[in-house]
């Protein structure tokens, strides 16, 4: 049987710096050498060796919808969401209701938002 671990997302994005600026200031990430290549690529720490690369294709069109997510998991949800509320940043539940939070069958509550090129972002409080 062969094993697999996460190892990182990479998403196109239309102004990289931009995109940095965006996950520094709402998630909080700290951006880490890009030590695959010298291109214009960069990378954002997702901890334990986690990472996102935002690939700057300024020129390419970025089609997204809702399913299409990547999803992170925080003890403190509460305090993620007041965060967005004093960053105005606008949030939602699946369903598109705005500013509401939604609890899942399971008891995960969690919150959807998108980044500057419109990918959306789930924060739950799924952790182990």
């Amino acid at each position: 049987m062969i094993l697999f671990s996460f190892n990182h997302i990479a998403l196109s994005v239309k102004d990289v710096d931009a995109s940095i600026a965006f996950y520094q200031k709402v998630l909080q990430l700290e951006e880490i050498k890009n030590t695959a290549s010298d291109s214009k690529t960069r990378w954002l720490s997702l901890g334990e060796g986690k990472q996102l690369h935002l690939i700057p294709r300024p020129n390419a069109e970025i089609k997204i919808n809702k399913a299409v997510h990547f999803a992170l998991a925080t003890s403190d949800i509460n305090a993620f969401i007041t965060h967005l509320a004093v960053l105005n940043i606008e949030y939602s539940d699946w369903k598109n209701t705005p500013n509401k939070e939604y609890i899942r069958n399971d008891g995960i509550k969690q919150v959807y938002f998108q980044d500057p090129n419109g990918y959306w972002i789930e924060v739950n409080d799924d952790i182990l």
